[in-house]
Parts: structure tokens; C-alpha cells; sequence
């Protein structure tokens, strides 16, 4: 693990000095629109968690706080804010981690720490391209000479880069800097040709009908993750500080996997993200794991993005030792009586954690339902719109990946056995039939009930 060097935290943390009679500003810059930096964001701030363990004892027993929250689209504009000292927090994805802790490395006295994560998708879940619903683009090779927008110097910029250099692409697509509800306003219109972006909008996307998802993160095979950086002169100041937002982050962590339900339904409120969307990355085999530790992984997984971002001149030097520091992450946790060891060790790998896991229904009024099997989701969807039940969604898993999906958005495999295999993208579905046969069917077709009515009566009963 990458350990900054100096004076252990434990120091820090008893250091003698004078109280705090002025007032501490706490400036968070945070993303109401990324799922995944939730956690650590918009789940806080709401909670008023943050409060509950600001410190006010010792040298702080006199101390006034003033927290104040900034919402913005995407992570570069937090940096932009916590380089002008405006912020001393910011919550974002890998690549604007990266960018962030090199600008700061620019400058001849400032530095910023990447203290904790947020959340994680093993395999790079969590970004991905889209386009128009009816477009006849399927792949990466289809959007030659053709233009894809996304918010530049964000995490699925980084990963737009990355794909179009996999595929040797760069100079055959044109991209444009748009933010995510510009972006997904032209393809709600079919104005642009594709959008990449990250957490959630994608998903949100395929959610409103209006889109379709032909590159997915996990087909790179490297991490996506969110974390949480401070400006070093804060934290060396007031590590205390620093330690009580962290264990605020880990009680929002706890407060989501409580009970995704209601916790989608009440961050649906504060952000205006479908609830139905937010259930798909928290629920049971949802595509966000939270996680605040930084793992050996993760580390490479930077460094593999960081050079990514080199190879096309996007990025100044950065120090990785100077910038990752996990004093503060772990004193958190050992405060809060966790075992940052045991959970360090941990890694959620969707293609293996999910399955067996069942297919849901979102029944609205109702909650999720869970089916035994996908051929009994399938079979169940009608009968229960008939019966009057509104259906929000539907959730099943890719057959490769394990990444959850909507029901609606994915490819079916029919098999001559009557068997249906769920898949994210069509050119997945298409090498599976050239393997093993079967036929494609899209969402309303596999609803149909001639093949799938057997089991009708007892999805319904589970």
C-alpha cells in the first residue's frame, strides 16, 4: 500500500495546540448527479452526517464550523475550486482523481491527498457510451467519422480514450466537450451521434426509452472507481477534520446497503435521479460496490489510467506517493470499529458474486419482487400488468459479466430448450448464439407468452 510519508496520524491526532475559538470553513465540492460518489456527497450532506461527528472537544471545544456543499456536473470544476482554496474537499471519479492531485503537483506549494474511495466497480462498470434508441450503431466500429460528446476531463472521458485508442479509433472520431444533461438531452433528441458518460447516465438513458448502450466500462477490464481528495494544508491542520468527514462517509456507506429501497427512493428526491436507477447500482449485484478503503488494486488501476491519460498528452507529472494517503482513512475506521485490514482484502467481482443472484420486478406501491429464474421474470411482467400493477422496472444479469441490467434495455438468447440467457450488448448476445445457438428476441418479444406461459403461474406465486 502507498503510505505518505511523515509524522503518523496518531501524532497529529494528539498534537498539543491552541483551541479553535474562530470559525472553520469546510468547503465540500460534491456531484448530486454521479451515483457513485454518494457516499461520500450527497448522502452526508443531506443526513447532516458530517455533523454528528465534527469534533467538539480539545482544541476544538470552542470551534464554529461552517460547512458549505457545492454541486457541480463533474469533477473538473471541483478542482478548479480547490486549487483557488474555495474547496477543501472534492468527490469524483478516477480520472478527475488523477487530473486533480497532477494540477496540484503543478504549482510550486500546493498539494492535494486522495484519502479514501467511495465506491468500485471491479471491472469498469459504471461509465459507457449511448446512442440514439434507433441508431444503427452497435459498436465502436460503427462510429467512424461520427461524433461522440462527453464532459471532457471526467472519468468516462477518460474511458472514451481509452476504448478509441484500444480500437485505433482516435483519429477517426470527432469529440465534443458536453456536459451529462447536455449530452443526454441530444440523444434524448437524436441530435448527437453518441454520448459517453459515467454514473448514472447511461442507465438513465436506457431508463427513459430514449437510449442505447453499445460500449460498456467492464469491456476495458480495468477498476472504475470514485474517491475523496483534500487539500494537504487542511488536513495537515486539522486532521481531525478530515478523519470525522470520512467516518460520515462511512455511515452513509452503512445507511445505503441498509435498505437500498429507501435509500433509492429518498436520494431520488435530493438528486431527482430515478429511483429505479439508483436501485440498479445499490441494490443486491447493483453495479456500485462502497468502499472506502484504497486498495493495492486501485493504486495500479490509477496508475493504468494516469498513463492512458499520458499517452495522449492530457496530464502533467504526478507523484503518486506524495498524493495517496491512507492515515486518514484508517484511523476512521478504526474509530468507527471497523477492520480496514479485513476490509482491504475484500474484492466484489460481479461475474462471480452475482449469480445465482434472482432476477427482480419493481412493483410500484409494492417494492421489489424476486423471481426464481429469468424465464419466470419474463413471464411474469404481463400477467402483472394486467392485474393492474405498475411495473417501474425490471432488473436481470448479464450472462457474462454478471453486471445488472434493466430488463428492458437488455438482449435475450432464446434457446431451443426454451432456456433465455440475459445479455448488455447485442454483439455479446450474437457470439453467444454463434456458439451455442438460439435465437435473439428483444424485451417485448421475450415477454411473449407462448414459450414462457409454464412458468407463468409459479413466478408469480414467488
Amino acid at each position: 500500500m502507498i503510505r505518505n510519508a511523515g509524522i503518523a496520524l496518531a501524532a497529529l491526532l494528539t498534537l498539543p495546540a491552541p483551541l479553535f475559538a474562530q470559525e472553520i470553513q469546510i468547503g465540500i465540492g460534491h456531484q448530486s448527479q454521479c451515483t457513485d460518489t454518494y457516499a461520500g456527497g450527497l448522502v452526508v450532506k443531506e443526513l447532516h452526517l458530517l455533523e454528528r461527528y465534527l469534533p467538539h472537544d480539545g482544541r476544538y471545544r470552542t470551534a464554529r464550523y461552517n460547512v458549505q456543499w457545492q454541486d457541480y456536473s463533474s469533477g473538473p470544476p471541483i478542482t478548479n475550486m480547490m486549487l483557488a482554496s474555495k474547496l477543501q474537499f472534492g468527490v469524483m471519479g478516477d480520472y478527475p482523481l488523477i487530473v486533480n492531485g497532477a494540477k496540484f503537483q503543478e504549482t510550486s506549494t500546493q498539494r492535494s491527498l486522495y484519502i479514501a474511495g467511495t465506491g468500485y466497480n471491479l471491472h469498469g462498470e459504471g461509465n459507457g457510451i449511448v446512442v440514439p434508441i434507433h441508431s444503427n450503431v452497435y459498436g465502436l466500429e460503427d462510429l467512424k467519422g461520427k461524433t461522440v460528446s462527453t464532459p471532457v476531463g471526467s472519468a468516462s472521458w477518460g474511458m472514451l480514450l481509452k476504448a478509441l485508442q484500444g480500437a485505433k479509433l482516435t483519429d477517426s472520431i470527432t469529440i465534443v466537450n458536453q456536459s451529462p444533461p447536455i449530452g443526454a438531452a441530444n440523444i434524448d433528441a437524436g441530435k448527437i451521434d453518441a454520448h459517453a458518460d459515467f454514473c448514472p447516465w447511461p442507465e438513465l438513458l436506457e431508463y427513459r426509452g430514449s437510449g442505447r448502450m453499445i460500449y460498456h466500462g467492464s469491456e476495458a477490464g480495468v477498476p472504475y472507481l470514485h474517491g475523496i481528495v483534500v487539500r494537504k494544508d487542511f488536513a495537515a491542520a486539522y486532521p481531525e477534520i478530515v478523519v470525522a468527514y470520512l467516518k460520515a462517509a462511512l455511515a452513509a456507506e452503512q445507511w445505503i446497503v441498509q435498505d437500498p429501497v429507501r435509500a433509492a427512493t429518498l436520494m431520488q428526491q435530493w438528486s431527482g435521479i430515478p429511483k429505479e436507477v439508483l436501485y440498479l447500482y445499490y441494490g443486491p449485484g447493483g453495479v456500485l460496490t462502497l468502499d472506502s478503503t484504497i486498495k493495492p488494486r486501485f493504486v495500479d488501476a490509477l496508475k493504468y489510467d494516469y498513463q492512458v491519460l499520458r499517452k495522449d498528452n492530457n496530464i502533467s507529472s504526478l507523484d503518486f506517493d506524495q498524493w495517496i494517503d491512507d492515515r486518514y482513512v484508517r484511523e476512521a475506521y478504526k474509530q468507527m470499529g471497523l477492520d480496514y485490514t479485513k476490509q482491504l482484502q475484500t474484492l466484489i467481482d460481479p461475474a462471480q458474486a452475482n449469480v445465482g443472484l434472482a432476477p427482480e420486478v419493481w412493483v410500484e406501491g409494492e417494492g421489489i419482487r424476486k423471481f426464481p429464474s429469468l424465464s419466470g421474470l419474463l413471464a411474469a411482467v404481463e400477467p402483472l400488468r394486467k392485474a393492474g400493477k405498475a411495473i417501474s422496472a425490471t432488473y436481470v444479469y448479464d450472462a457474462g459479466s454478471g453486471v445488472k441490467l434493466f430488463g428492458s434495455s437488455a438482449f435475450y438468447v432464446r434457446g431451443a430448450d426454451g432456456s433465455v440467457s440475459a445479455f448488455m450488448l447485442r454483439t455479446d448476445a450474437q457470439r453467444f448464439v454463434a456458439k451455442n445457438g438460439g435465437s435473439i428476441v428483444d424485451y417485448s418479444k421475450s415477454l411473449a407468452p407462448s414459450k414462457l406461459a409454464a412458468s407463468s403461474a409459479a413466478a408469480l406465486r414467488n
